[in-house]
Protein backbone atom coordinates (compact mmCIF):
# COMPACT_ATOMS: atom_id res chain seq x y z
CA UNK A 1 0.00 0.00 0.00
CA UNK A 2 1.40 3.48 -0.95
CA UNK A 3 1.88 5.61 1.93
CA UNK A 4 3.28 9.27 1.92
CA UNK A 5 5.38 11.18 4.27
CA UNK A 6 6.74 14.57 4.79
CA UNK A 7 9.97 15.40 6.51
CA UNK A 8 10.77 19.07 7.39
CA UNK A 9 14.20 20.70 8.40
CA UNK A 10 14.29 24.37 9.70
CA UNK A 11 17.22 26.81 11.15
CA UNK A 12 19.51 29.00 10.51
CA UNK A 13 22.23 29.23 7.13
CA UNK A 14 25.74 31.63 7.33
CA UNK A 15 25.09 32.88 4.23
CA UNK A 16 22.67 35.96 2.42
CA UNK A 17 19.31 34.86 0.90
CA UNK A 18 21.24 35.27 -2.71
CA UNK A 19 23.86 33.05 -1.65
CA UNK A 20 21.93 30.57 0.26
CA UNK A 21 19.79 30.65 -3.02
CA UNK A 22 22.88 30.20 -5.20
CA UNK A 23 23.65 27.25 -3.25
CA UNK A 24 20.45 25.48 -4.02
CA UNK A 25 19.79 25.81 -7.27
CA UNK A 26 23.41 26.76 -8.99
CA UNK A 27 26.19 25.01 -6.64
CA UNK A 28 24.47 21.79 -5.39
CA UNK A 29 27.62 19.99 -6.42
CA UNK A 30 29.17 21.44 -3.41
CA UNK A 31 27.16 20.25 -0.90
CA UNK A 32 24.66 17.63 -2.76
CA UNK A 33 25.16 16.47 -5.54
CA UNK A 34 25.51 17.97 -9.16
CA UNK A 35 21.87 18.63 -10.21
CA UNK A 36 20.44 21.36 -13.30
CA UNK A 37 17.63 23.36 -12.58
CA UNK A 38 15.83 25.84 -15.57
CA UNK A 39 15.67 28.94 -13.98
CA UNK A 40 11.73 29.22 -14.28
CA UNK A 41 8.22 27.80 -13.06
CA UNK A 42 8.06 24.52 -15.51
CA UNK A 43 11.87 24.61 -15.94
CA UNK A 44 13.29 21.41 -16.24
CA UNK A 45 15.15 18.93 -13.23
CA UNK A 46 18.10 16.81 -14.10
CA UNK A 47 19.70 15.06 -11.50
CA UNK A 48 17.91 15.19 -8.37
CA UNK A 49 15.73 11.38 -9.43
CA UNK A 50 16.31 9.16 -11.85
CA UNK A 51 13.54 10.48 -14.34
CA UNK A 52 14.00 14.02 -13.72
CA UNK A 53 11.31 16.56 -12.89
CA UNK A 54 9.97 20.02 -13.37
CA UNK A 55 10.37 23.64 -11.29
CA UNK A 56 7.00 24.36 -9.34
CA UNK A 57 8.08 27.53 -7.86
CA UNK A 58 10.77 30.07 -8.99
CA UNK A 59 10.66 32.60 -6.86
CA UNK A 60 14.69 33.59 -6.23
CA UNK A 61 15.96 34.26 -2.37
CA UNK A 62 12.23 33.24 -1.46
CA UNK A 63 10.38 29.95 -2.54
CA UNK A 64 11.93 27.28 -4.70
CA UNK A 65 9.94 24.31 -5.46
CA UNK A 66 10.61 21.18 -7.68
CA UNK A 67 8.87 17.85 -8.37
CA UNK A 68 8.78 14.26 -10.01
CA UNK A 69 7.10 11.53 -10.60
CA UNK A 70 9.40 8.65 -11.76
CA UNK A 71 6.58 6.22 -10.80
CA UNK A 72 3.01 5.38 -11.48
CA UNK A 73 1.29 6.36 -7.69
CA UNK A 74 4.48 7.99 -6.46
CA UNK A 75 5.69 11.72 -6.74
CA UNK A 76 8.96 13.36 -4.96
CA UNK A 77 9.23 16.91 -3.81
CA UNK A 78 11.37 18.75 -2.53
CA UNK A 79 10.41 22.53 -1.32
CA UNK A 80 12.99 25.73 -0.12
CA UNK A 81 11.20 28.57 1.74
CA UNK A 82 14.10 31.37 2.22
CA UNK A 83 14.07 34.76 4.91
CA UNK A 84 16.16 37.49 5.70
CA UNK A 85 17.88 36.50 9.64
CA UNK A 86 20.42 38.34 11.12
CA UNK A 87 22.47 35.09 10.99
CA UNK A 88 21.97 35.06 7.09
CA UNK A 89 19.14 33.04 6.49
CA UNK A 90 16.42 31.28 7.26
CA UNK A 91 15.42 28.42 5.71
CA UNK A 92 12.30 25.78 5.86
CA UNK A 93 12.86 23.02 4.07
CA UNK A 94 10.42 20.17 3.33
CA UNK A 95 10.66 16.61 1.48
CA UNK A 96 7.38 15.02 0.13
CA UNK A 97 7.46 11.55 -0.96
CA UNK A 98 4.95 8.44 -1.50
CA UNK A 99 6.78 5.09 -0.82
CA UNK A 100 4.90 2.23 -3.06
CA UNK A 101 5.96 -0.32 -0.90
CA UNK A 102 4.76 -0.49 2.66
CA UNK A 103 7.59 -2.88 4.01
CA UNK A 104 9.95 -0.48 3.16
CA UNK A 105 8.15 2.47 4.74
CA UNK A 106 9.89 2.99 8.21
CA UNK A 107 12.96 2.45 6.56
CA UNK A 108 12.86 4.64 4.35
CA UNK A 109 11.02 7.16 6.40
CA UNK A 110 14.41 7.08 8.80
CA UNK A 111 17.10 7.23 5.99
CA UNK A 112 15.39 10.11 4.77
CA UNK A 113 15.44 11.91 8.04
CA UNK A 114 19.09 11.46 8.83
CA UNK A 115 20.37 12.13 4.86
CA UNK A 116 17.94 15.10 5.26
CA UNK A 117 20.16 16.21 8.70
CA UNK A 118 23.71 15.44 6.91
CA UNK A 119 22.45 17.38 3.66
CA UNK A 120 21.43 20.55 5.78
CA UNK A 121 24.28 20.56 7.46
CA UNK A 122 26.60 20.29 4.58
CA UNK A 123 24.88 23.21 2.95
CA UNK A 124 25.79 25.11 5.87
CA UNK A 125 29.17 24.30 5.99
CA UNK A 126 29.38 24.73 2.06
CA UNK A 127 27.84 28.20 2.60
CA UNK A 128 30.63 29.09 5.88
CA UNK A 129 33.53 28.12 4.13
CA UNK A 130 33.11 27.41 0.23
CA UNK A 131 30.83 29.44 -0.82
CA UNK A 132 31.69 31.07 -4.56
CA UNK A 133 34.60 27.94 -5.04
CA UNK A 134 34.05 25.76 -8.01
CA UNK A 135 33.62 22.20 -6.65
CA UNK A 136 34.44 19.22 -8.11
CA UNK A 137 31.92 16.28 -7.10
CA UNK A 138 33.70 12.83 -6.62
CA UNK A 139 31.61 9.80 -5.77
CA UNK A 140 31.84 6.01 -5.62
CA UNK A 141 29.97 3.55 -4.15
CA UNK A 142 30.71 0.25 -2.02
CA UNK A 143 30.01 -3.59 -3.16
CA UNK A 144 26.99 -5.14 -2.29
CA UNK A 145 28.42 -7.23 0.32
CA UNK A 146 29.40 -3.53 2.12
CA UNK A 147 25.38 -3.95 3.44
CA UNK A 148 27.14 -6.18 5.70
CA UNK A 149 29.06 -4.65 8.69
CA UNK A 150 30.41 -2.20 6.18
CA UNK A 151 30.67 0.62 8.39
CA UNK A 152 33.01 -1.03 10.59
CA UNK A 153 35.29 -1.96 7.43
CA UNK A 154 35.36 1.81 6.35
CA UNK A 155 36.16 3.15 9.61
CA UNK A 156 38.89 0.65 10.02
CA UNK A 157 40.44 1.34 6.80
CA UNK A 158 40.23 4.89 7.53
CA UNK A 159 41.99 4.58 10.27
CA UNK A 160 39.72 5.70 12.49
CA UNK A 161 40.00 3.57 16.18
CA UNK A 162 37.59 4.25 18.44
CA UNK A 163 34.82 6.79 18.05
CA UNK A 164 35.33 10.39 16.71
CA UNK A 165 33.27 13.41 17.66
CA UNK A 166 32.37 16.64 15.62
CA UNK A 167 35.19 19.31 16.42
CA UNK A 168 38.13 16.66 16.37
CA UNK A 169 40.70 17.05 13.96
CA UNK A 170 41.85 13.61 12.30
CA UNK A 171 43.92 12.03 9.76
CA UNK A 172 42.40 9.60 7.67
CA UNK A 173 44.52 7.25 5.88
CA UNK A 174 43.13 5.34 3.50
CA UNK A 175 45.78 3.06 1.42
CA UNK A 176 46.92 4.47 -1.73
CA UNK A 177 45.27 7.75 -1.46
CA UNK A 178 46.10 11.14 -0.30
CA UNK A 179 45.68 11.37 3.79
CA UNK A 180 42.60 13.43 4.63
CA UNK A 181 43.84 16.18 7.35
CA UNK A 182 40.57 17.75 8.94
CA UNK A 183 38.12 18.30 11.26
CA UNK A 184 35.21 16.42 12.22
CA UNK A 185 32.13 18.37 11.44
CA UNK A 186 29.70 15.23 11.33
CA UNK A 187 29.64 12.21 13.29
CA UNK A 188 27.03 9.81 13.65
CA UNK A 189 26.52 6.00 13.11
CA UNK A 190 25.60 6.19 9.40
CA UNK A 191 27.69 9.12 8.53
CA UNK A 192 31.16 10.35 9.15
CA UNK A 193 32.19 14.41 7.38
CA UNK A 194 35.10 15.65 7.29
CA UNK A 195 36.08 19.20 6.13
CA UNK A 196 39.80 20.59 5.38
CA UNK A 197 41.07 23.68 4.12
CA UNK A 198 39.89 23.02 0.65
CA UNK A 199 36.98 20.08 0.90
CA UNK A 200 33.96 17.94 2.47
CA UNK A 201 34.55 14.44 2.49
CA UNK A 202 31.64 12.67 3.41
CA UNK A 203 31.91 8.78 3.58
CA UNK A 204 27.84 7.13 4.07
CA UNK A 205 28.17 4.26 6.56
CA UNK A 206 24.02 3.18 5.68
CA UNK A 207 24.83 -0.56 6.58
CA UNK A 208 22.25 0.43 9.56
CA UNK A 209 19.52 0.15 6.37
CA UNK A 210 21.19 -2.73 5.01
CA UNK A 211 22.30 -0.46 2.19
CA UNK A 212 26.14 -0.64 0.90
CA UNK A 213 28.19 2.08 2.12
CA UNK A 214 29.74 4.62 -0.40
CA UNK A 215 31.46 8.02 -0.66
CA UNK A 216 30.40 11.29 -1.59
CA UNK A 217 33.16 14.02 -1.14
CA UNK A 218 32.84 17.84 -2.75
CA UNK A 219 36.50 18.91 -3.64
CA UNK A 220 37.50 22.64 -4.33
CA UNK A 221 40.95 22.06 -4.76
CA UNK A 222 43.18 19.28 -5.59
CA UNK A 223 42.19 15.60 -4.53
CA UNK A 224 41.45 12.21 -5.80
CA UNK A 225 39.19 11.23 -8.63
CA UNK A 226 35.90 8.87 -8.24
CA UNK A 227 37.50 6.66 -9.82
CA UNK A 228 40.72 6.14 -7.43
CA UNK A 229 38.06 6.10 -4.86
CA UNK A 230 36.44 3.83 -6.33
CA UNK A 231 39.33 1.81 -6.43
CA UNK A 232 40.00 2.14 -2.68
CA UNK A 233 36.53 0.96 -1.50
CA UNK A 234 36.57 -1.98 -3.64
CA UNK A 235 39.99 -3.00 -2.19
CA UNK A 236 38.33 -2.49 1.51
CA UNK A 237 35.42 -5.12 0.34
CA UNK A 238 37.48 -7.37 -1.29
CA UNK A 239 40.28 -7.29 1.50
CA UNK A 240 37.34 -8.02 3.67
CA UNK A 241 35.75 -10.75 2.07
CA UNK A 242 39.25 -12.88 2.23
CA UNK A 243 39.94 -12.34 5.67
CA UNK A 244 36.44 -13.20 6.48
Amino acid sequence: MAKQWEVKWEGELPATPRDTWEGITRHSDGWLWKIEYEPRVGGAERGLTSCGGKVTAWEPERLFRTRSACEPGSFNEIECELEPHPAGTYMRYTHRTVILDDDEFDTQLDACRQHTELYQHSLSEYLRYFAGRTPEYVAAEGPEASADGGAAAVRRALGIAGEVIAGERVRLTPEGLTPVEGVVDYATPAFLGVRTDDALYRFYLRDAWGWPVGVAHHLFGEGDDAEAWQTWLDGVFATTKAVA
